[in-house]
């Protein structure tokens, strides 16, 4: 039961804009108990999802910029792009590193629906995590 406590966390954590590595975490718990993937990759997808709708909530309550414009970094115009063009679709993507993160964040301040981005982040999430369980697996 710890372990779930530690992956939800774990993952959470790395979803928001704070660092984190929860595919290291998660193979560790995966060596430690394998017999307990199906908890952990659920766990993990929640967990990770929710910190994702936590960076959505702070850019759709933040308007920290005026317009898409104000995000001059790469990684940002690089998301609104991606949402501008494929909506909340393009958060299926949210588990890439660094883009990822900022997808939430932007599809929040666009205020995109809150349903089907969740969704999405949901699904993306998850295919992630499920390769990683598929690998570890396979592999060992």
């Amino acid at each position: 039961m710890l372990e779930l406590w530690i992956m939800f966390s774990g993952a959470f954590l790395a979803a928001t804009l704070l660092p984190g590595g929860s595919e290291v975490l998660l193979v560790g718990l995966l060596t430690q108990q394998p017999q307990a993937w199906m908890n952990l990759l659920i766990v993990a997808s929640i967990g990770n999802t929710l910190g994702a709708v936590t960076s959505y909530y702070l850019g759709y309550v933040g308007r920290f910029a005026k317009s898409p414009e104000d995000f001059k970094h790469k990684h940002y115009q690089k998301s609104v792009a991606w949402i501008e063009k494929y909506g909340t679709w393009s958060l299926i993507m949210s588990w890439l590193p660094l883009i990822g993160d900022i997808l939430c964040l932007i599809a929040g301040w666009l205020k995109l629906p809150i349903g089907r981005s969740i969704l999405m982040i949901l699904i993306g999430k998850t295919i992630r995590y499920s390769v990683i369980v598929v690998g570890f697996m396979y592999f060992s």
